[in-house]
């Protein structure tokens, strides 16, 4: 990733250099989006990303994957974790998705924590309904509560469970990390093409 945020880098530069009379180039406005995901949760180099985006003409501010881009980073910096998923499942390039997939792990988290927390006790959530709103497959969705540190229990029913309001909840993070990708057919097959 960060030989990637060197290259783009390098790459503003060149097309910087070579504008001549507001020409944009073919795929700039894919590279600066990409830019843009690649640094959702940091500062470039001491400036914000506010402070970056006013270098950016307004031809690719405008443009599909900009716009796409910056609703990815309102999502993620505003904690909307159901937006954040289901845009990226819906309207990411698999180049974008790829970028992405770090950062969706995290989102996941916020969200348990979040329903965790601000869940009724005697009110536990069925992980068929959280593995559709997360977009895992429900094995995935109790192996990362598992790692969450999470207890699942089984109901009368025979429906695993997630209870809440438990205090044990820690960050995947800090076990081993483990990629949960998106239960999506379009990125399945995108994958399979490549």
């Amino acid at each position: 990733m960060d030989q990637l945020k060197k290259a783009l880098t390098t790459l503003f530069d060149l097309y910087e250099a070579n504008r001549i009379s507001q020409c944009i180039n073919t795929n700039e406005a894919e590279f600066h989006a990409c830019y843009v995901l690649l640094h959702l949760s940091s500062e470039i180099q001491g400036d914000s990303l506010c402070l970056w985006f006013r270098q950016v003409p307004p031809e690719i501010l405008k443009s599909k994957e900009m716009c796409f881009a910056r609703r990815i980073l309102r999502y993620y910096r505003f904690g909307n974790y159901k937006r954040f998923i289901h845009t990226t499942q819906s309207e990411a390039s698999y180049l974008q998705y790829c970028i992405l997939e770090p950062y969706i792990t995290e989102v996941r988290e916020l969200a348990v924590s979040s329903m965790n927390h601000g869940g009724y006790k005697l009110q536990p959530i069925p992980l068929a309904d959280l593995s559709k709103l997360l977009m895992m497959t429900e094995w995935d969705m109790e192996s990362f509560c598992r790692d969450c540190e999470l207890e699942i229990f089984t109901d009368e029913e025979g429906k695993k469970c997630l209870s809440c309001k438990q205090s044990s909840l820690v960050a995947p993070k800090s076990t081993l990390p483990k990629c949960y990708p998106l239960d999506s057919q379009r990125f399945e097959r995108a994958s399979f093409e490549l």
